[in-house]
């Protein structure tokens, strides 16, 4: 008697950074054929982030099912002692629990694995791995195995892993930098996907972000900046989505009737109506004492700062941090451990009451996380503020006088991030025929790694916090 062996059971992944439901799902999917035939041959629905919905962490959250607290890590920098100048840089160093790919690599499983953040430095995997855009460039050593680089570089030049400098007025410059990246990223998964043998396929790309602060403002009517219908970059993200998708069309090509596909955003985005300038809050309300307040626009670390007369300090970004200078844990703490959860809930009320320059209610979120995590690894912001629910950013800088502004503090940026990403997930078998659309509810970052274990027949780790979604 003949015995068959049955296929292989293989998933591919593919995330797109900062992709938006209303860009993906809304009326633009008819553009989309390639991510609408995933959508029609599956599930779908809206992907919740995590808090704070920012790359890092909220990829490797993905990839661990564990939420920031549980990481250790809360945003791009992070505060590394409990002084007031020591920010340190997330990294895959930073990453002490398994992701799946390790999970995978421990049962026997090969992967590939591009662009995921934070994986650089990198790491050993059973298979191939090209690191995130946190590389310095393409002359550091961004693969795994080190000779993989050395291919790579005769394949398509100088990778790039990121924009360099994409908060930027040269639009035409940073539209062919995007493409360009995205086109390297892209052909490195073809050859990789042909000429190594893989169980599990993950891909990042970066472009979907960067496109989305670079070009929002020309794209969205209700920005406080739009350029007028006829500016010539009107239809710049819708374009871009539209390339995507074509190359993503050339990635299905490798899903056989065996592999479960995957597309998936860590977050969303949306307009950016503006910037409260933190710092410049917690000195007019007291919180925040300089010893000299500065002639221009500073930055927080170049400020001349009283600690014996400071009861807190922010940091801007896409959302706020805000650290309390407790007594007994800061250098020249003055807030008494007796009265710190009574600080916090203050500074809770009033910020969330904070409107904008008229006065006029923009919808703040404040988060503390003790309360938003199940532990607090390493150093946790003591408040995380979420100014206008994200249509506002977070500034850090102080010297204008002035806590509401229109400019970023870091550059030219059109967007902010949003609280929900995008979902997508269809058995390979299914994809050649439309069947009908199944929209979830409730989905979280957090289901993605027990969902993809699920379809190599593995349970989840006891302490993630997801759960298998249903195909």
């Amino acid at each position: 008697m003949l015995f068959r062996s049955s296929p292989k059971r293989k998933v591919m992944v593919i995330g797109l950074d900062c992709a938006d439901p209303e860009l993906v799902f809304g009326p633009s999917l008819q553009e989309l054929p390639n991510i609408r035939r995933v959508l029609e041959a599956g599930v779908h629905g809206k992907l919740r982030s995590i808090t704070p919905p920012i790359t890092v962490p909220a990829w490797m959250c993905m990839m661990t099912s564990r939420d920031p607290g549980e990481l250790g890590i809360y945003g791009f920098r992070n505060r590394s002692e409990y002084d007031y100048d020591k920010l340190s840089v997330a990294n895959s160093a930073s990453i002490h629990e398994q992701t799946v790919w390790d999970l995978l690599s421990r049962a026997g499983k090969n992967s590939i694995v591009i662009g995921v953040p934070p994986t650089y430095p990198v790491k050993p995997v059973r298979g191939s791995l090209v690191s995130c855009f946190l590389t310095p460039g393409a002359q550091s050593q961004y693969t795994y195995p080190h000779e993989l680089r050395g291919e790579l570089q005769r394949i398509v030049g100088d990778y790039m892993v990121d924009v360099k400098g994409f908060r930027t007025d040269k639009k035409q410059w940073l539209l062919s930098q995007i493409y360009e990246m995205t086109t390297k990223r892209f052909t490195v998964a073809k050859h990789l996907l042909k000429t190594r043998p893989w169980d599990f396929f993950m891909m990042v790309e970066m472009g979907t972000d960067r496109i989305h602060h670079g070009f929002w403002q020309f794209m969205d009517p209700q920005h406080v900046l739009y350029a007028g219908d006829g500016n010539p970059f009107r239809n710049a993200i819708h374009a871009y989505y539209k390339y995507v998708d074509l190359l993503i069309g050339e990635l299905l090509e490798f899903a056989d009737s065996n592999t479960r596909v995957l597309i998936v955003s860590d977050h969303g985005a949306k307009r950016m109506d503006g910037a409260v300038a933190l710092n410049e809050w917690l000195i007019q309300n007291g919180y925040l004492s300089l010893k000299k307040y500065p002639s221009a626009p500073t930055r927080f670390d170049q400020l001349e700062i009283d600690w014996s007369r400071t009861k807190a300090w922010g940091e801007g970004g896409y959302y706020g941090r805000i650290c309390l200078n407790v007594e007994g844990r800061e250098p020249q703490g003055v807030v008494p451990k007796s009265e710190y959860d009574s600080l916090r809930g203050i500074l809770k009320e009033q910020l969330e009451s904070l409107g904008d320059a008229e006065g006029a209610s923009i919808g703040t979120r404040v988060a503390l996380s003790d309360e938003v995590y199940r532990d607090t690894k390493n150093i946790a912001p003591d408040l995380s503020v979420f100014f206008g629910n994200l249509y506002w950013r977070s500034s850090g800088m102080v010297g204008s006088g002035k806590i509401h502004t229109r400019e970023n503090d870091t550059g030219p940026d059109g967007a902010n991030h949003n609280w929900d990403g995008i979902f997508l997930m269809a058995e390979g078998k299914n994809l050649a025929r439309s069947q009908q659309r199944a929209t979830l509810e409730g989905l979280r970052l957090y289901d993605v790694a027990p969902t993809i274990l699920e379809a190599f027949g593995m349970k989840p780790l006891a302490q993630m916090q997801g759960h298998p979604i249903a195909a």
